[in-house]
Formats: C-alpha cells, structure tokens, sequence
C-alpha cells in the first residue's frame, strides 16, 4: 500500500556512514512526520514511500538525494581577528547572520596563529547515508 502524502508516519532508524553509527532512535522514541512535506532528507522520504506500516529496510540513500556534494568552494580561510574573543576549536560550529538576517552555520576545520578555515558545506554534504528504518505506524 504504501505512504501517501500528508500521511502523519512514526518511525525508528538508524543512521550509519561507514559502518559508523551517527544518530539512532532503534531502542528510543521513534520521530513523527508529515509524509511529503519535507521534514526528512529528500532521499529518504522518496525510498520510504513503498514501505509499510511494521516494515523493516535497510536504505542507501546517495550524498546527492541528502545533503549534496561537498563543494571545496564553501570553504574559507579568515583572519583569526575575525574571532576575537571566541576560544577556537577544529570541529566547532559557529552560527552568524547574514545580510537578510538569515542564520548559516560554519565548522572550524583549522586554527592557524593568523587563519582560521571555516567550512559552509553541510557536516555530512559528500556521504552516502546508510539507514536502517522501521515504520511503526502510518497515520
């Protein structure tokens, strides 16, 4: 039968990249959503939609239909002046706003007595994401 849009979806998963675990509810609460309206990656919304409620997949979804290619182009080297005041970490995340007042978010990637290097792309922009699924229920 399958998921039908505006449908309200419960399920568990299982986020991997690598064989690495990054995010999991199997054991937890599982999350809710509203089937095609955007509110989980594009990938994983689009290979859910055959599934069924009680079903059990593994789905591969590409860096492409999640978080897109890694764009060597969103990253930039500052001034560490630009920081002051900010005690600086590799793997931080700095949040500002820009012109419209829209919030984006950066990832220190490297510290240099002069430079800091900040990176736009999105954490996971460049991995394949390996999930397992459970639908618990389809509203």
């Amino acid at each position: 039968m399958g998921i039908k849009k505006n449908q309200i979806v419960t399920m568990n998963y299982e986020l991997k990249i690598n064989n690495e675990i990054l995010d999991t509810n199997i054991h937890g609460e599982p999350i809710k959503f509203k089937y095609g309206q955007g509110e989980i990656i594009h990938g994983l919304e689009k290979k859910i939609a055959t599934m069924n409620e009680g079903e059990k997949r593994e789905i591969k979804v590409s860096s492409f239909e999640a978080y897109g290619k890694y764009n060597d182009k969103l990253a930039e080297i500052l001034p560490v002046s630009d920081f002051e005041g900010i005690n600086l970490k590799i793997g931080m995340v700095l949040e500002a706003d820009d012109e419209n007042g829209e919030t984006y978010k950066a990832t220190v990637t490297d510290v240099t007595k002069e430079n800091v290097t900040v990176d736009y792309n999105h954490p996971l922009a460049g991995s394949d994401l390996d999930f397992t699924v459970i639908i618990k229920s389809i509203d």
